[in-house]
């Protein structure tokens, strides 16, 4: 324990030293060769990198070719996405889960359960039974008879 904290002590102070050597100021330069490169160099490497894209483009539609071979030979649909019909905003591009709700949404949401909370004690025949209520009374008193008497 006692190594660790003296290790962070002088490591930190090494730091700063090999800082004021300009130790980092090469390793600056080597990641910045993009600014400063030689024309061909970028020339060559934007059409490496366009050739690599076209191999990989070329490679996807073998792939998707067997796959509707696949789908023809077997009677499977293809699945399609509902995110492929419609543009994400790209802030939601790589998200995961669901977009975030804003406070007016969630009052709104709060709002329509505290109504529907409301509703939902309640049967939906309510004046189905309301009527058979007001009816019971009566009909108790013919199924009785005279022998006793409802106060």
């Amino acid at each position: 324990m006692a190594s660790f904290i003296a290790k962070q002590m002088v490591g930190n102070q090494l730091k700063s030293v090999k800082g004021a050597m300009g130790g980092d100021d090469e390793k600056k330069d080597e990641g910045g060769a993009d600014d400063g490169e030689d024309p061909e160099v970028a020339e060559a490497r934007r059409e490496a990198e366009e050739k690599r894209k076209e191999k990989h483009r070329k490679m996807e539609e073998e792939r998707e070719e067997l796959r509707q071979s696949i789908r023809d030979k077997y009677g499977l649909k293809k699945k399609v996405p509902e995110e492929e019909g419609m543009m994400q905003p790209p802030e939601e591009a790589g998200r995961i889960g669901r977009k975030k709700k804003t406070p007016a949404e969630l009052a709104a949401e709060a709002n329509a359960d505290s109504d529907d909370e409301d509703f939902a004690k309640l049967p939906g025949n309510l004046g189905e039974i309301t009527s058979k209520v007001t009816e019971l009374p009566s009909k108790l008193a013919q199924g009785v008879g005279e022998k006793c008497a409802l106060q």
